[in-house]
């Protein structure tokens, strides 16, 4: 168990106007010209304006949740049928999480032309829509077409990328098969070609040119850039091993930032010692996945009595705890999470809401009329002593309209998953160098 931070305030004390808000700051983001070309990629890295998949839609706040989480909920399926094909011998199909919350702006091709593509840390292949089409869904920007690029390239069957698919065969040129797990998909050529991302051009990024592609979740974005720790990961073939994202919340409309290469660094003398770092963890039947070490929850000023096995990774690849961007709330083992429900019913001095109309687990009737609430603090408590104190409105959500105040947290019989509201309003930053993950309380406005 990790040790407890120094002796907690059992409750914060929020103003109901902070909690309704899902508080986040103002946000815009500088965006520093750089040159073009690969050597200054290496010296210097990027960053990319992200924006929420609900960002075009007139939604109320909770109309978003709803929406994110009926697709966090579905993700999470999509996890566990990867982890039940890696355990059952019997199942031969590779399936991957696809989809995601958040939307990347990049563009393709000699001369580039501009796309918006989900950005997904649960997989690893980038891929978009292709000409000639067989089978493809309506996206927001015209289909790429490689005939019109110059610097379009097939990949041969005998690249690493290549041999790096899970499903592929050697047609014309290197043909793969990505499914989704849900009945989504897509089939095409692996290929090479000119990425820019603000500014910055990457020549000879590996990439899927889908011309068959189907299922739901993909048509906010015209493909997928996947972030994940395999070779065909954005990341990894930039050979730029650290990368942090700051994420605002679902309801501002506000855009997020993702942030490659040395522009991914935490600047620890101004940090404040606020920075919170921790292990990465490697599964090996699921290399791609961020896996962090969990060690306990406090709960107010109670450390709650959860079995040091419960967010274990099993030997078979099953269990553990990912931390996962593209999912929405936080899911916890269903043991684990029922000690934090009950924790939270008997701390929270207020009624709970029954009703279930926001179709989260645990909610609670507002005071008509009240101007402040009472919550209890929550740490999560990950290994290397990093004890994570979250923001009330990072785990608690309100709306005085409905007279509900609901915690952003379910349960799972499988593995865990930290989710992107528990982590807005921070620098997260991957450094697959070290090997760890580190939290860095941030005001996403002033990255």
């Amino acid at each position: 168990m990790a040790s407890l931070p120094p002796p907690l305030t059992s409750f914060l004390f929020l103003t109901l106007a902070l909690i309704l808000i899902f508080v986040t700051p103002a946000f815009s983001i500088s965006r520093r010209a750089l040159d073009h070309g690969h050597d200054h990629l290496m010296k210097d890295g990027f960053r990319i304006t992200l924006k929420h998949v609900d960002s075009a839609g007139n939604f109320t706040k909770f109309e978003r949740l709803e929406r994110a989480m009926k697709r966090g909920r579905h993700r999470l399926q999509k996890f566990s049928q990867m982890v039940l094909a890696a355990t059952d011998s019997d199942m031969k199909s590779t399936v991957f999480p696809g989809n995601g919350e958040f939307l990347m702006k990049l563009s393709i091709g000699t001369p580039p032309e501009s796309y918006s593509a989900i950005l997904d840390t649960g997989s690893d292949l980038i891929w978009t829509q292709c000409k000639p089409c067989q089978q493809c869904y309506d996206q927001p920007t015209p289909v790429f077409d490689p005939k019109k690029s110059s610097s379009f390239s097939k990949m041969a069957c005998s690249s690493d990328l290549c041999n790096a698919l899970p499903t592929s065969s050697c047609g014309d040129g290197c043909e793969y098969l990505y499914s989704y797990g849900d009945y989504s998909s897509t089939q095409g050529i692996l290929a090479t070609e000119t990425f820019t991302f603000d500014k910055v051009s990457v020549p000879k990024i590996g990439f899927g040119c889908g011309e068959d592609n189907e299922g739901s979740g993909f048509s906010q974005g015209a493909g997928l850039v996947g972030l994940g720790r395999g070779p065909l990961s954005l990341v990894t073939q930039l050979g730029k091993p650290k990368f942090s994202y700051c994420l605002t919340s679902i309801d501002e409309n506000k855009p997020s930032t993702l942030l490659i290469g040395s522009q991914a660094s935490v600047n620890t003398s101004s940090s404040g010692g606020d920075i919170k770092t921790t292990p990465l963890v490697k599964n090996p039947s699921q290399p791609s996945f961020y896996y962090l070490s969990l060690e306990g929850i406090t709960v107010g000023s109670t450390n709650l009595p959860i079995k040091k096995s419960t967010f274990a990774l099993n030997d078979d690849g099953s269990g553990g705890l990912i931390i996962d961007s593209g999912t929405t709330i936080t899911y916890l083992e269903d043991s684990a999470f029922a000690l934090v429900k009950k924790a939270f019913t008997s701390q929270v001095k207020l009624p709970v809401d029954k009703s279930n109309s926001i179709g989260l687990d645990l909610c609670f009737t507002l005071p008509s009329g009240a101007s402040s609430v009472e919550i209890p603090a929550l740490v999560f408590h990950f290994a290397g002593g990093a004890d994570l104190d979250l923001p009330g409105e990072n785990y608690m959500i309100a709306d005085s309209s409905l007279g509900v105040m609901c915690l952003a947290m379910g349960g799972s019989s499988g593995m865990s998953i930290f989710g992107n509201v528990q982590q807005q309003n921070m620098l997260v930053v991957h450094d697959l160098d070290k090997e760890t993950l580190s939290f860095l309380p941030t005001e996403c406005d002033k990255l």
